[in-house]
């Protein structure tokens, strides 16, 4: 007996040591190295946050899209003590905006460029003065954005397209500065900038150079981040109305772009018949390839896959806080409205053009990222609004603050363009064993169309075909050798098996680089590089095309568990848009359950979304013509289940 219970205790304490070492290897999250903490707001206060600006002294403002401006006191909450607000400024009309300069605050309304002056230091403003004004038609969608402050001390500020009546979902200039940006200098003098722009959320100043990102939409087949220069046309035709007046900068005329490039204006039984996605098109319009024909034409410097890194971006903002905010000084963040989320992105310049990689990086905000700004201590302020826009988090707004807790996490620190693949550099040494293995590895590159169709799926996807991998001799980088390296695409690498010397996996394992140009200079040969593969290669992806109808009729016939379908909701980035049971930027799948679709026309729905069925949604869903038709049944099948049964509280 004794030996028995001696042998039983040892057993117990070899499965105590397994639960240990699982403990230990558990996988950190993103809540481990930066935590987000959310600044309390005094009853009544209501925070749609337009604006964020952080004071010489350390006080924040902010702007709200009711119009008022609060300049918080004590917002990092030292100490302890609760942070004191003070209505600076009221009456503004959507500042969706806040600039410092000289003391004075500078905020974007829609018609006009605000400055902001405390003459009598009460802690209020007593002059309202306009610095330059600009029409407006009175449409909902003209917002307009700024300022940023260059370093001559001017300002940009770019103004939304409104739309169509009839044609709703059609981008339209009806006023000069609509699709435009605008460079207003101090004396109240504007001068047309760039055109081409749908909606430009977010702007950003990065070494004196101007950046701003725009949201999918006609024209803009996925969120992206533009370089620009002064005559730049960034895509949207809209803008393209106004090219003829004496001072625009800009010489493409609307009738040079159409009569290349068709606006697919369809009228069926006297009415506009919206333009869908052609599925399967032969030779769809690429931006690169329209570039050729127009020179005007500024390509991304880096695509922001939609639905992966967002689906509304916001602020761009680079780290200034020399390593305050963790390893990634120097680097840019931009916000996500609809995802309530932050991205991180590193850009060079290849060949005179600037291009560069994104990663994910922090999610979970109550409300829509929207705008942000450094606080003196190193951590970042985060202003954030729901209301009539939709986004991910539990509030229709609010006012948080990012903090880096100490601890480096395993990242990608960046990835740069080679002549021969990518050099990717790390946060942390890598396990070389794991890293000259090339089952590590995998990737793909993919482009969007160019087309007046709402968004665009990804097309032309090709695996990458990644044929060797050398670890510098401190592991800090891995330079993969690829051979089917294309100019103008998304390159996305995703690295499974890497792991960090002490273990860690990568905690945001995919990166996309868009690779405008190819950078000359040495490849690496034979003998230099490791061809070594573990694994035998994965099957390859069953694409609509292929799948059978046999296979349909199995995905049909049995509803998945919510635990079954997270998986495939994730990779098809359903999940950016839709909750279980909660209205997000579209309706829950709850919601779409209760219209009693069959399984067949919630697929055909996925590959061509009807908008017209929810108006109630300002943002129509884009065609997903990618995903697998098995794969898309099975979320018609799983979907149709929540009418049956109670759905989940994931």
């Amino acid at each position: 007996m004794n030996k028995l219970i001696k042998k039983l205790f040892l057993l117990g304490l070899a499965g105590c040591s397994l639960l240990l070492a699982e403990a230990q290897v558990k996988a950190p999250t993103e809540d481990d190295y930066y935590k987000i903490i959310t600044i309390p707001t005094p009853e009544g206060i209501l925070l749609e946050v337009g604006g964020v600006a952080t004071l010489p002294d350390g006080r924040v403002a902010l702007s709200t899209r009711r119009g008022d401006v609060w300049v918080i006191e004590n917002a990092a909450m030292v100490d302890g003590r609760v942070p004191s607000y003070t209505l600076f400024a009221t009456g503004l009309h959507e500042p969706l905006g806040l600039a410092y300069k000289d003391n004075a605050l500078y905020a974007a309304q829609r018609g006009e460029l605000t400055k902001l002056v405390d003459t009598d230091g009460d802690g209020k403003a007593d002059v309202y003065e306009t610095i330059y004004a600009w029409p407006l038609s009175g449409h909902y969608h003209e917002y307009s954005f700024g300022p940023k402050i260059a370093p001559d001390g001017s300002f940009f500020v770019t103004g939304n397209v409104a739309f169509g009546d009839e044609e709703w979902w059609r981008g339209e200039s009806r006023q000069p500065g609509r699709g435009w940006t605008m460079h207003i200098l101090p004396n109240g003098t504007m001068e047309p900038w760039a055109t081409g722009m749908r909606s430009p959320c977010g702007l950003g100043m990065i070494d004196g150079e101007l950046f701003y990102d725009d949201n999918q939409g006609d024209w803009q087949g996925s969120g992206a981040i533009f370089h620009v220069t002064k005559g730049s046309f960034t895509g949207h035709p809209a803008g393209l109305r106004w090219t003829g007046q004496p001072n625009s900068p800009v010489k493409l005329t609307a009738d040079q772009f159409f009569a290349k490039l068709d606006e697919r204006r369809i009228r069926q039984n006297g009415q506009a018949v919206k333009p869908e996605n052609i599925a399967d098109e032969k030779n769809p319009n690429l931006l690169f390839e329209v570039k050729k024909q127009f020179p005007e034409v500024r390509l991304p410097a880096v695509w922001l896959p939609h639905g992966v890194l967002g689906i509304s971006n916001s602020e761009i903002l680079r780290d200034e806080t020399a390593g305050g905010f963790g390893p990634f000084a120097g680097q840019i963040f931009v916000g996500d409205q609809g995802q309530s989320k932050i991205m991180r992105v590193v850009m060079e310049k290849v060949k005179g053009e600037f291009q560069g990689v994104a990663f994910d990086f922090r999610s979970g905000f109550q409300s829509g990222v929207l705008r942000m700004n450094w606080g003196h201590d190193g951590s970042l302020f985060v202003g954030e609004t729901n209301r009539g826009w939709g986004s991910a988090g539990t509030t229709t707004s609010g006012f948080q603050r990012l903090l880096w807790m100490g601890a480096v996490p395993m990242e990608m620190k960046t990835v740069r363009a080679m002549p021969d693949g990518f050099e990717i550099e790390f946060t942390k040494p890598v396990d070389k064993a794991k890293a000259e293995d090339l089952s590590s590895y995998e990737g793909r590159s993919f482009i969007y169309k160019y087309h007046s169709v709402y968004g665009s799926p990804t097309i032309n996807d090709e695996k990458l075909a990644i044929k060797g991998v050398k670890v510098s001799d401190d592991a800090m980088t891995v330079r993969l050798v690829i051979d089917n390296l294309r100019q103008y695409y998304l390159h996305e690498l995703t690295l499974p098996g890497i792991r960090s010397q002490d273990g860690l996996p990568v905690l945001h394992a995919t990166a996309f680089y868009t690779l405008n140009n190819i950078p000359d200079g040495a490849r690496l040969t034979p003998g230099q590089y490791s061809t070594k593969k573990s694994a035998a290669a994965a099957p390859a992806k069953t694409t609509p095309a292929k799948t059978t109808a046999a296979t349909a009729a199995t995905a049909s016939k049995k509803a998945p568990t919510y635990a079954e379908i997270e998986p495939l909701l994730v990779k098809n980035t359903c999940t950016a848009c839709h909750q279980v049971n909660k209205r997000q930027v579209g309706p829950s799948f709850a919601d779409v359950a209760k219209r009693k679709y069959s399984n067949e026309r919630i697929v055909q729905l996925i590959y061509n979304p009807e908008p017209k069925n929810w108006p109630e949604h300002e943002t129509p869903m884009a065609p997903m013509p990618q995903v697998p038709k098995a794969e898309a049944l099975k979320i018609a099948t799983w979907i149709n289940s929540l009418r049956k049964e109670t759905a989940p509280n994931p």
